[in-house]
């Protein structure tokens, strides 16, 4: 086996419910400190139960994870990989504690988002910093991989995901789709003297590589999942109202491709499968959603590919010269004003729960 300058590999993502007991509990641990309404908890609570309150990150992470582990194993790196969660069990926290008590001293870490901002980025140095401080003085040296939104393998799974998606469709429009975030965060999503907005930048980028790789010559980049009070202005528009306007334009049919998510979650099988998917069929219009990428195996050769960056010097493949950020120690940013949270207001604006 491979010799390593690290010990593990931490997987690190958002969390799920994985019965209707822990919608809740989850749902109170996503929006904590942020103001939101109890009448909004309970809404997005009834689209967990419409799925028997489980969401299927969890299993998606634990397929990626063993499909890693394969792959880390046909190449011959003897590298265990644990899994913690922001907000479910398993918890960062009891991980990083758990890999301590193993004997890990230094491990990297794959945050399961591919893109920039607080969200995507920034908010997992905060759940570094946190788990490192629960665990205390044997905490591990914990090693962030970089942002890889533009990296050959995710571009490639997206792209032929999408082809297959129009292939049952004839004449449909490309619509990509991201997680919206508020616009004064995404002013704050990079350094100032890259002009900030390296989130919605990002998603651009990504959406053009994906088209521009499977032959689609015109596309919209919309949002999805917006929450928080109307007053404050997210990213838009809307992907059913985008829906409803191509519908006005005489479109007759959509796909649909989640380009800002590496795996389904509940907000991209309740927003799209079926909020989107419900409004087309009103309309008339045909509908198809492309698949996320974690299912396929290029995307365990993908983080493969991030681990050798660390361990054997292996060039960083990327298909753009756009700003994506390095890999962070400990939590510390990768550059000073980086992704920073905008000033939240104590209304509920901020990540919507999933």
């Amino acid at each position: 086996m491979g010799t390593v300058s690290y010990d593990a590999l931490l997987w690190l993502s958002f969390g799920g419910p994985e019965g209707p007991d822990e919608v809740m509990p989850f749902l109170e641990n996503v929006t904590r400190g942020r103001g939101v309404p109890p009448e909004r908890l309970a809404e997005v609570a009834g689209h967990y139960q419409h799925f028997g309150g489980v969401s299927p990150i969890n299993r998606l992470n634990r397929e990626a994870i063993a499909a890693v582990e394969k792959e880390l194993a046909a190449q011959g790196l003897d590298l265990p990989v644990y899994f913690g969660n922001r907000n479910w069990q398993p918890m960062a926290e009891d991980t990083l504690a758990r890999m301590a008590a193993d004997g890990v001293r230094r491990a990297l870490v794959f945050p399961t988002s591919a893109y920039g901002g607080y969200s995507a980025c920034r908010q997992y140095d905060e759940d570094i910093e946190r788990a490192r401080a629960a665990v205390g003085d044997d905490a591990p040296e914990l090693v962030k991989l970089r942002q890889f939104f533009d990296h050959p393998l995710f571009v490639g799974a997206f792209a032929d995901a999408l082809r297959a998606a129009h292939a049952g469709l004839e004449n449909a429009r490309t619509v990509f789709t991201a997680h919206s975030i508020p616009e004064s965060a995404d002013k704050a999503a990079g350094p100032p003297e890259e002009g900030g907005r390296r989130y919605s930048r990002q998603i651009g980028e990504a959406a053009r590589l994906v088209a521009a790789e499977a032959g689609v010559g015109e596309y919209d980049v919309v949002w999805q999942s917006r929450s928080g009070p109307p007053r404050i202005p997210w990213l838009e528009p809307d992907i059913v109202d985008h829906i409803e306007a191509l519908h006005a334009d005489g479109v007759k049919a959509v796909v649909v491709c989640p380009v800002g998510f590496v795996s389904d979650h509940l907000e991209v099988v309740w927003d799209l499968d079926n909020e989107a998917a419900e409004r087309a069929g009103e309309l008339g219009m045909g509908f198809a959603r492309a698949a996320t990428p974690n299912g396929d195996p290029r995307f365990a050769e993908l983080v493969v590919e991030l681990i050798r960056e660390h361990i054997a010097g292996a060039p960083a493949r990327k298909l753009s010269a756009f700003p994506a950020a390095g890999c962070t120690v400990n939590g510390a940013p990768c550059a000073v004003g980086c992704c920073e949270p905008a000033k939240r207001p104590a209304t509920g604006a901020g990540r919507p729960a999933r």
